[in-house]
């Protein structure tokens, strides 16, 4: 009796593992027939699969087979047979049924069975959550609206499916709702990251960019304790770049919350990293009247100058006089802290300050030894200033001077980003003395640095090397513009522009004349020559538009006549072009919003 009842039971097994083996081979065989374009035969096989298991991937590609073949009678009957068998799954057919009938273009009779898919969800509150989501795959936003809303007035909450709506009203095109889903559903669960990535996902249109704004600043005023509004209008105005607004509504947090300035100091060092030095110094400055006896007060002091600093250097031609007042600023800032390891940085920047820009080498090598010694703790710091060392040496034209400390630095810092600046320089100084094959053998292992900046840089540097190297025996070319440019560095700009003159006329046609005609320019801007810099800007664009310079040469153009020549209407043309000619560009989003402030839009 044991025995007859085992085998009863490996055949019950054995029944239900062949009916489960023969739905997985229906299954696979529909998949590759509809795979393969066969919707004949996929039919077939998903009817006979859907008749003893559910599956609604298969209900999707078996309604998209009968919309190919416009088998409308076989596919009615499969859903009347399929909403009788299995009405729990009753609400995806009436879905799929739905969408046959307006691919025949039954819109009514269509309309009724997206109904029906939403009344046959029934209770069921994560099927209607799971519907909406298939009605937005399927580029039906107002169903996927209707079955939500319908679940929060069921079960009486609106404060369910808020990301879900948000999304649902930015496919509608309805900025105002998404916002309001989006800002409540952060208020209510004080969570902005997510809040973050859906507005930089949706909030791409200007309109809706300045209606959000208008939202933000309403939700302020109305609740002005409310520390979310002002956080979210903050991260907005920071993607946006605009540090000084940004400002304002951190500086009103910092009193209200007293951070005692910490918020404060990263916004301003984020705003130096964006190379907005105007609003970085007015940050660092209230730090330093804020704050006067903080710990953020040394640091804030000496950012306040270099983010001047940073201003006077981008500012051609660069005015000594100011570079003077900032070496009296840094002396100020030392004299009053004392030499110890708070000042040891503005040390470094006074040395920086007399080679490259008073060319009082001897005065940059003493203030630099001052710093070492006062640091000489601590270790990076020391390499930074051997690196800054090894820019004196090859300022003074000392090449020789200069490899050798940047190798004891290489030694030094052998697998961290020093290091790997050092390196760099070293390269750098093969390239200016002609030496191409040491330069490019040092930049090919640089371009797998792991500082983006560095690997960059390397790239470009071994690019133009390989770009115009061996195309004349004794590579006579390269090393007569690897020259041209140690003069840059060395802060000789008149004879540089007499040698880029005598190359352009000796190498007209070389794979370099690009090259000189770029660089030419950025030294006739660096002379504030700016006449001169249009003609050369110019020529490079009209013969090399297409090349890798064109959207360059524009930008330059345009800013040019936009800061030095106050010919609004020439810029505002030149910027239009560019965002025509050059969509992929770096420079897009910055003319976008030069454009719009010449244009005199009111930017918020």
């Amino acid at each position: 009796m044991k025995k007859v009842c085992e085998l009863l039971v490996i055949g019950i097994l054995v029944s239900g593992g062949a009916g489960a083996a023969l739905a997985q081979s229906e299954k696979e065989m529909a998949e590759e027939y509809f795979k393969n374009g066969d919707c004949e035969k996929a039919v077939t096989y998903y009817a006979a699969l859907l008749k003893t298991t559910f599956d609604k991937a298969s209900v999707k590609n078996y309604n998209s087979c009968i919309i190919k073949s416009k088998e409308w009678t076989a596919g009615d009957q499969f859903y009347k047979r399929q909403i009788k068998a299995d009405a729990n799954n009753a609400s995806w057919y009436n879905l799929y049924w739905g969408l046959m009938l307006e691919a025949q273009g039954k819109a009514q009779e269509a309309s009724k069975k997206h109904e029906q898919a939403i009344v046959s969800s029934g209770l069921r509150i994560e099927l209607k959550r799971d519907l909406a989501e298939e009605y937005r795959n399927v580029s039906q936003p107002e169903w996927a609206k209707k079955i939500l809303l319908e679940a929060r007035q069921l079960i009486k909450r609106d404060d369910i499916f808020q990301l879900e709506l948000a999304s649902v009203y930015r496919d509608l095109n309805d900025p105002e709702k998404m916002i309001d889903e989006l800002l409540s559903y952060g208020m209510r669960y004080q969570n902005t990251e997510v809040v973050q990535n859906m507005l930089q996902d949706f909030t791409k249109d200007e309109k809706e960019q300045a209606l959000l704004e208008k939202v933000l600043y309403d939700k302020i005023q109305k609740f002005p304790n409310e520390g979310f509004y002002n956080e979210l209008l903050i991260w907005y105005q920071i993607q946006k770049k605009d540090f000084y607004k940004a400002f304002i509504q951190e500086r009103a947090l910092d009193r209200r919350f007293k951070h005692n300035g910490s918020r404060l100091y990263n916004l301003g060092m984020l705003a130096l990293q964006n190379v907005d030095y105007q609003n970085a110094g007015a940050i660092f400055d209230h730090l330093v009247k804020e704050y006067p006896k903080g710990q953020l007060y040394p640091v804030s002091r000496r950012m306040a100058i270099f983010a001047r600093e940073e201003q006077v250097k981008s500012t051609y031609p660069i005015n000594r006089s100011e570079v003077q007042k900032l070496l009296g600023q840094y002396q100020q800032l030392v004299d009053e802290l004392g030499i110890n390891v708070r000042t040891i940085e503005a040390l470094r920047n006074m040395a920086i300050l007399y080679a490259f820009y008073m060319d009082d080498f001897k005065k940059a090598t003493e203030t630099l030894q001052t710093a070492i010694s006062a640091g000489k703790q601590e270790k990076n710091f020391v390499d930074k200033c051997k690196l800054d060392l090894g820019d004196i040496y090859l300022l003074q034209g000392e090449p020789w001077e200069a490899t050798l400390v940047y190798s004891q630095v290489e030694k030094s810092q052998k697998d961290d980003l020093l290091g790997y600046d050092a390196k760099l320089r070293n390269a750098k100084l093969h390239y200016f003395k002609g030496e191409f094959e040491l330069a490019k053998a040092v930049l090919d292992i640089l371009k797998k640095a792991t500082s983006r900046e560095i690997a960059n840089d390397a790239n470009e540097l071994s690019l133009l090397i390989m770009d115009n190297t061996g195309l004349d025996s004794t590579e006579t070319a390269m090393r007569q513009y690897s020259a041209v440019e140690l003069l840059l560095f060395q802060n000789k700009k008149f004879e540089a522009i007499d040698s880029l003159k005598s190359l352009y006329k000796r190498y007209e046609k070389h794979s370099l004349t690009d090259e000189i005609i770029w660089l030419t320019a950025k030294t006739y801007i660096k002379l504030d020559s700016n006449r001169q810099a249009l003609d050369e800007l110019n020529m490079l664009y009209t013969k090399f538009g297409h090349d890798i310079y064109g959207d360059d040469a524009l930008f330059a153009m345009a800013k040019l006549y936009q800061e030095k020549l106050n010919d609004k209407d020439k810029s505002m043309k030149l910027y239009q072009e560019l965002m025509e000619k050059y969509p992929g560009s770096i420079f897009v989003a910055e003319s976008r919003k030069r454009f719009r402030v010449l244009r005199g839009d009111v930017i918020n």
